[in-house]
């Protein structure tokens, strides 16, 4: 397997990268998970106990973490 970058390269030229999420979805997915997120801990916050840091706390952990990562493809991230 000899190739060299410029054959790579050409390679790649003719499969271009289709995102599993459009790009003009990822707002609405993105409000949708942080909406879920604040909702589940605010559920959450109510009543604390080992179960239902399984059951919610968790699921709320993932959706802010997830909505957070479609939010900053979504709206860009300018320092």
């Amino acid at each position: 397997m000899d190739s060299s970058l410029h054959q790579v390269w050409q390679a790649a030229a003719g499969s271009p990268f289709l995102p599993v999420v459009a790009k003009e979805s990822q707002f609405t997915i993105a409000s949708v998970l942080l909406s879920l997120g604040l909702a589940l801990t605010g559920i959450f916050a109510l009543n604390r106990s080992l179960v239902n840091v399984i059951a919610l706390g968790v699921p709320a952990s993932l959706a802010i973490a997830g909505g957070t990562i479609y939010m900053f493809c979504a709206v860009g991230v300018y320092i």
